[in-house]
Protein backbone atom coordinates (compact mmCIF):
# COMPACT_ATOMS: atom_id res chain seq x y z
CA UNK A 1 0.00 0.00 0.00
CA UNK A 2 1.52 3.53 -0.66
CA UNK A 3 0.91 6.76 0.43
CA UNK A 4 -1.64 8.73 -1.17
CA UNK A 5 -0.05 11.59 -3.32
CA UNK A 6 -2.29 14.39 -1.51
CA UNK A 7 -1.15 12.69 1.52
CA UNK A 8 2.56 13.20 0.77
CA UNK A 9 1.96 16.63 -0.19
CA UNK A 10 0.95 17.41 3.67
CA UNK A 11 3.34 15.59 5.06
CA UNK A 12 5.95 17.08 3.08
CA UNK A 13 5.23 20.46 3.65
CA UNK A 14 4.74 19.62 7.42
CA UNK A 15 8.78 18.32 7.18
CA UNK A 16 9.08 21.85 5.59
CA UNK A 17 8.07 23.84 8.43
CA UNK A 18 10.10 21.35 11.05
CA UNK A 19 12.95 21.84 9.98
CA UNK A 20 12.84 25.88 9.03
CA UNK A 21 10.45 26.92 11.95
CA UNK A 22 11.55 24.41 14.68
CA UNK A 23 14.95 23.61 13.53
CA UNK A 24 14.50 20.02 13.52
CA UNK A 25 17.25 17.94 12.19
CA UNK A 26 17.44 15.44 9.86
CA UNK A 27 16.99 12.28 12.00
CA UNK A 28 14.15 13.70 13.45
CA UNK A 29 12.31 14.26 10.05
CA UNK A 30 13.36 10.96 9.16
CA UNK A 31 11.49 9.43 12.14
CA UNK A 32 8.36 11.97 11.67
CA UNK A 33 8.32 10.67 7.79
CA UNK A 34 8.36 7.16 9.15
CA UNK A 35 5.52 7.32 11.74
CA UNK A 36 3.75 9.66 9.75
CA UNK A 37 3.95 7.25 6.31
CA UNK A 38 2.27 4.56 8.77
CA UNK A 39 0.26 6.27 9.33
CA UNK A 40 -1.27 7.28 5.92
CA UNK A 41 -1.62 3.70 4.87
CA UNK A 42 -3.27 2.50 7.52
CA UNK A 43 -6.28 5.33 6.82
CA UNK A 44 -5.70 4.76 2.85
CA UNK A 45 -6.93 1.16 3.88
CA UNK A 46 -10.07 3.09 5.05
CA UNK A 47 -10.68 5.25 2.16
CA UNK A 48 -9.14 8.51 4.41
CA UNK A 49 -6.12 10.22 3.98
CA UNK A 50 -5.16 13.54 6.11
CA UNK A 51 -7.33 15.50 5.15
CA UNK A 52 -10.39 13.62 6.09
CA UNK A 53 -9.63 11.49 8.79
CA UNK A 54 -11.53 11.92 11.95
CA UNK A 55 -11.05 10.69 15.83
CA UNK A 56 -12.19 7.34 15.31
CA UNK A 57 -9.90 7.06 12.68
CA UNK A 58 -7.01 7.99 14.81
CA UNK A 59 -8.14 5.97 17.56
CA UNK A 60 -8.24 2.66 15.53
CA UNK A 61 -4.84 3.02 14.10
CA UNK A 62 -3.83 3.43 17.82
CA UNK A 63 -5.38 0.22 18.42
CA UNK A 64 -3.61 -1.21 15.39
CA UNK A 65 -0.36 -0.30 16.49
CA UNK A 66 -1.75 -2.23 20.01
CA UNK A 67 -2.36 -5.19 18.08
CA UNK A 68 0.80 -5.08 15.97
CA UNK A 69 2.62 -5.50 19.34
CA UNK A 70 3.88 -1.85 19.46
CA UNK A 71 5.47 -0.54 22.56
CA UNK A 72 3.57 1.92 24.71
CA UNK A 73 6.58 4.11 24.25
CA UNK A 74 6.85 3.95 20.69
CA UNK A 75 2.85 4.56 20.64
CA UNK A 76 3.33 7.40 22.24
CA UNK A 77 5.50 8.70 19.80
CA UNK A 78 3.77 7.91 16.80
CA UNK A 79 0.64 9.93 19.05
CA UNK A 80 3.37 13.19 18.99
CA UNK A 81 4.01 12.66 15.45
CA UNK A 82 -0.19 12.98 14.58
CA UNK A 83 -0.39 15.59 17.37
CA UNK A 84 2.02 17.67 15.31
CA UNK A 85 0.76 16.89 11.94
CA UNK A 86 -2.86 18.04 12.76
CA UNK A 87 -1.89 20.93 15.07
CA UNK A 88 -0.07 22.13 11.70
CA UNK A 89 -2.87 21.66 9.62
CA UNK A 90 -5.52 23.37 11.55
CA UNK A 91 -2.83 26.63 11.77
CA UNK A 92 -2.59 26.32 8.32
CA UNK A 93 -6.17 26.18 7.45
CA UNK A 94 -5.94 23.01 5.74
CA UNK A 95 -8.32 21.92 8.42
CA UNK A 96 -10.91 23.45 10.29
CA UNK A 97 -10.72 20.82 13.35
CA UNK A 98 -7.86 18.98 15.26
CA UNK A 99 -9.10 15.25 15.29
CA UNK A 100 -5.78 14.00 17.59
CA UNK A 101 -6.38 17.03 20.01
CA UNK A 102 -8.12 14.84 22.25
CA UNK A 103 -6.74 11.74 21.62
CA UNK A 104 -4.87 10.25 24.88
CA UNK A 105 -1.74 8.33 24.91
CA UNK A 106 -0.88 5.41 26.70
CA UNK A 107 -0.31 5.35 30.37
CA UNK A 108 3.82 4.81 31.13
CA UNK A 109 5.92 5.70 33.40
CA UNK A 110 9.16 7.25 32.33
CA UNK A 111 11.73 4.70 32.74
CA UNK A 112 15.16 5.99 35.15
CA UNK A 113 18.42 6.35 32.67
CA UNK A 114 20.73 4.12 33.64
CA UNK A 115 23.77 5.75 34.93
CA UNK A 116 27.56 4.57 35.72
CA UNK A 117 28.45 5.47 39.21
CA UNK A 118 31.86 7.54 39.18
CA UNK A 119 34.09 4.65 39.75
CA UNK A 120 33.26 2.44 36.40
CA UNK A 121 33.82 5.47 34.53
CA UNK A 122 36.69 5.76 36.13
CA UNK A 123 37.51 2.28 35.56
CA UNK A 124 36.63 3.50 31.60
CA UNK A 125 39.14 6.23 31.86
CA UNK A 126 42.17 4.04 33.08
CA UNK A 127 41.84 0.87 30.48
CA UNK A 128 41.35 3.66 27.74
CA UNK A 129 44.81 5.76 29.45
CA UNK A 130 46.45 2.17 29.15
CA UNK A 131 45.28 1.27 25.64
CA UNK A 132 46.30 4.85 24.34
CA UNK A 133 49.78 4.33 25.84
CA UNK A 134 50.84 0.52 24.59
CA UNK A 135 54.35 0.83 23.61
CA UNK A 136 54.68 -1.93 21.11
CA UNK A 137 51.73 -0.23 18.80
CA UNK A 138 51.75 0.45 16.01
CA UNK A 139 51.43 3.98 14.81
CA UNK A 140 47.60 3.28 13.57
CA UNK A 141 46.74 1.43 17.03
CA UNK A 142 48.73 4.52 19.15
CA UNK A 143 45.93 6.76 17.24
CA UNK A 144 42.80 4.89 17.90
CA UNK A 145 43.89 4.60 21.25
CA UNK A 146 44.32 8.27 21.66
CA UNK A 147 41.24 9.17 20.19
CA UNK A 148 39.24 6.82 21.89
CA UNK A 149 40.62 8.03 25.06
CA UNK A 150 40.11 11.80 24.07
CA UNK A 151 36.49 10.99 23.16
CA UNK A 152 35.78 9.64 26.59
CA UNK A 153 37.44 12.76 28.45
CA UNK A 154 35.64 15.24 26.67
CA UNK A 155 32.21 13.33 26.58
CA UNK A 156 32.18 12.95 30.23
CA UNK A 157 34.11 16.50 30.94
CA UNK A 158 31.16 18.16 28.64
CA UNK A 159 28.08 15.62 28.62
CA UNK A 160 27.55 16.53 24.98
CA UNK A 161 25.20 14.79 23.03
CA UNK A 162 27.12 12.05 20.86
CA UNK A 163 26.44 13.79 17.61
CA UNK A 164 27.57 16.78 19.19
CA UNK A 165 30.81 15.09 20.27
CA UNK A 166 31.89 13.33 16.66
CA UNK A 167 30.85 16.82 14.98
CA UNK A 168 33.22 19.31 17.17
CA UNK A 169 35.33 21.35 14.97
CA UNK A 170 38.91 21.06 15.20
CA UNK A 171 39.20 24.29 16.74
CA UNK A 172 37.94 23.20 19.60
CA UNK A 173 41.27 21.62 20.64
CA UNK A 174 42.80 25.42 20.55
CA UNK A 175 45.34 25.29 23.35
CA UNK A 176 43.69 27.95 24.81
CA UNK A 177 40.21 27.26 24.39
CA UNK A 178 38.75 26.73 28.54
CA UNK A 179 34.91 26.91 26.71
CA UNK A 180 33.80 25.57 23.34
CA UNK A 181 30.81 26.38 21.51
CA UNK A 182 28.51 23.67 20.78
CA UNK A 183 26.28 23.31 18.03
CA UNK A 184 22.79 21.33 19.62
CA UNK A 185 19.09 20.62 18.57
CA UNK A 186 17.64 22.71 16.77
CA UNK A 187 20.67 24.79 15.22
CA UNK A 188 20.97 26.57 18.58
CA UNK A 189 24.51 27.26 19.96
CA UNK A 190 25.76 26.99 23.53
CA UNK A 191 28.71 27.36 25.79
CA UNK A 192 29.82 24.53 27.65
CA UNK A 193 33.70 24.45 29.33
CA UNK A 194 36.31 21.85 29.48
CA UNK A 195 38.69 20.63 32.21
CA UNK A 196 42.81 20.24 32.33
CA UNK A 197 42.23 16.84 31.74
CA UNK A 198 39.99 17.15 27.96
CA UNK A 199 42.25 20.00 27.14
CA UNK A 200 45.13 17.87 27.51
CA UNK A 201 43.40 14.66 26.02
CA UNK A 202 42.99 16.69 22.85
CA UNK A 203 46.24 18.38 22.50
CA UNK A 204 47.82 14.64 22.25
CA UNK A 205 45.50 13.04 20.44
CA UNK A 206 45.97 15.78 17.30
CA UNK A 207 49.90 15.48 17.71
CA UNK A 208 49.60 11.97 17.29
CA UNK A 209 47.15 12.96 14.12
CA UNK A 210 49.47 15.54 12.75
CA UNK A 211 52.70 13.73 12.72
CA UNK A 212 50.79 10.89 10.78
CA UNK A 213 50.41 12.25 7.00
CA UNK A 214 49.56 10.12 4.54
CA UNK A 215 48.35 11.86 1.11
CA UNK A 216 44.77 11.66 1.86
CA UNK A 217 45.28 13.63 5.25
CA UNK A 218 45.28 16.46 2.93
CA UNK A 219 42.00 16.27 2.48
CA UNK A 220 39.06 19.32 3.57
CA UNK A 221 37.70 17.08 6.57
CA UNK A 222 41.15 16.90 8.09
CA UNK A 223 41.58 20.49 8.50
CA UNK A 224 37.57 21.09 9.71
CA UNK A 225 36.98 18.19 11.94
CA UNK A 226 38.43 17.11 15.49
CA UNK A 227 37.49 13.34 14.34
CA UNK A 228 38.48 13.31 10.47
CA UNK A 229 37.39 10.06 8.85
CA UNK A 230 37.39 9.59 5.10
CA UNK A 231 33.27 8.70 5.41
CA UNK A 232 30.78 10.47 3.92
CA UNK A 233 30.45 12.92 7.05
CA UNK A 234 33.57 13.74 7.26
CA UNK A 235 34.18 12.49 10.60
CA UNK A 236 33.65 9.98 12.79
CA UNK A 237 30.26 8.73 12.84
CA UNK A 238 27.89 7.74 15.77
CA UNK A 239 27.91 3.69 15.11
CA UNK A 240 31.72 4.01 15.00
CA UNK A 241 32.00 5.40 18.49
CA UNK A 242 29.57 3.50 20.05
CA UNK A 243 31.38 -0.02 18.82
CA UNK A 244 34.59 1.04 20.29
CA UNK A 245 32.89 2.14 22.98
CA UNK A 246 30.95 -1.08 24.23
CA UNK A 247 34.42 -2.88 23.32
CA UNK A 248 36.43 -0.13 26.00
CA UNK A 249 33.39 -1.49 27.97
CA UNK A 250 34.26 -5.01 27.78
CA UNK A 251 37.80 -4.49 28.59
CA UNK A 252 37.25 -2.28 31.58
CA UNK A 253 35.08 -5.09 33.25
CA UNK A 254 31.55 -3.58 32.06
CA UNK A 255 29.04 -5.11 30.38
CA UNK A 256 28.19 -3.77 27.30
CA UNK A 257 24.71 -3.63 27.00
CA UNK A 258 25.34 -1.34 30.11
CA UNK A 259 27.53 1.42 28.50
CA UNK A 260 26.88 3.51 25.46
CA UNK A 261 27.48 7.37 24.51
CA UNK A 262 24.02 8.00 25.94
CA UNK A 263 24.73 6.45 29.19
CA UNK A 264 28.07 8.61 29.88
CA UNK A 265 26.03 11.57 29.01
CA UNK A 266 23.75 10.73 31.82
CA UNK A 267 26.19 9.91 34.15
CA UNK A 268 27.73 13.24 33.41
CA UNK A 269 24.23 14.84 34.51
CA UNK A 270 23.88 12.66 37.39
CA UNK A 271 27.03 12.86 38.89
CA UNK A 272 26.95 16.63 39.03
CA UNK A 273 23.72 16.62 40.46
CA UNK A 274 24.84 14.39 43.31
CA UNK A 275 28.05 16.73 43.96
CA UNK A 276 25.28 19.46 44.54
CA UNK A 277 25.33 21.01 41.58
CA UNK A 278 22.21 23.42 40.69
CA UNK A 279 20.20 21.49 37.87
CA UNK A 280 19.66 25.12 36.50
CA UNK A 281 23.06 24.66 35.45
CA UNK A 282 23.07 21.25 34.47
CA UNK A 283 20.41 21.97 32.04
CA UNK A 284 22.28 24.67 30.75
CA UNK A 285 25.10 22.31 29.75
CA UNK A 286 23.24 19.67 28.70
CA UNK A 287 21.18 21.83 26.22
CA UNK A 288 17.50 21.05 27.54
CA UNK A 289 14.96 23.42 26.42
CA UNK A 290 12.57 22.19 29.10
CA UNK A 291 13.59 21.84 32.53
CA UNK A 292 11.56 18.66 33.44
CA UNK A 293 14.00 16.48 30.80
CA UNK A 294 16.83 17.31 32.99
CA UNK A 295 14.56 16.59 36.31
CA UNK A 296 14.60 12.94 35.65
CA UNK A 297 18.39 12.96 36.83
CA UNK A 298 17.06 14.35 40.27
CA UNK A 299 15.07 10.98 40.26
CA UNK A 300 18.33 8.42 39.81
CA UNK A 301 19.76 10.77 42.54
CA UNK A 302 17.16 10.60 45.16
CA UNK A 303 16.71 6.23 44.12
CA UNK A 304 20.64 6.39 44.95
CA UNK A 305 20.14 8.10 48.11
CA UNK A 306 17.56 5.27 49.15
CA UNK A 307 19.49 2.51 48.17
CA UNK A 308 22.02 4.19 50.65
CA UNK A 309 19.42 4.66 53.21
CA UNK A 310 18.43 1.13 52.84
CA UNK A 311 21.62 -0.77 52.82
CA UNK A 312 23.08 0.87 55.49
CA UNK A 313 21.15 2.45 57.96
CA UNK A 314 21.40 0.79 61.20
CA UNK A 315 18.35 0.85 61.62
CA UNK A 316 16.87 -0.25 58.03
CA UNK A 317 14.56 -3.57 57.50
CA UNK A 318 16.92 -6.36 56.46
Amino acid sequence: MKVKASDAGLMSLFLDMMAAEQGAGQNTLDAYRRDLTDLSEFLGGKANGFATADTQALRDYLADLDTRGFKSSSVARRLSSMRHLFRFLLNERIRSDDPAAILSGPKRGRPLPKVLSIGDVDRMLTRAKELSEVVDASPAQRLRGLRLYCLLEVLYATGLRVSELVALPRTAARNDARMIVVRGKGNKERLVPLNQASRQAMADYLAMLDRQKPEKKASAAFGKWLFPSFGESGHLTRQHFARDLKELAVASGLPARLVSPHVLRHAFASHLLHNGADLRIVQTLLGHTDISTTQIYTHVVEERLKSLVRDLHPLAET
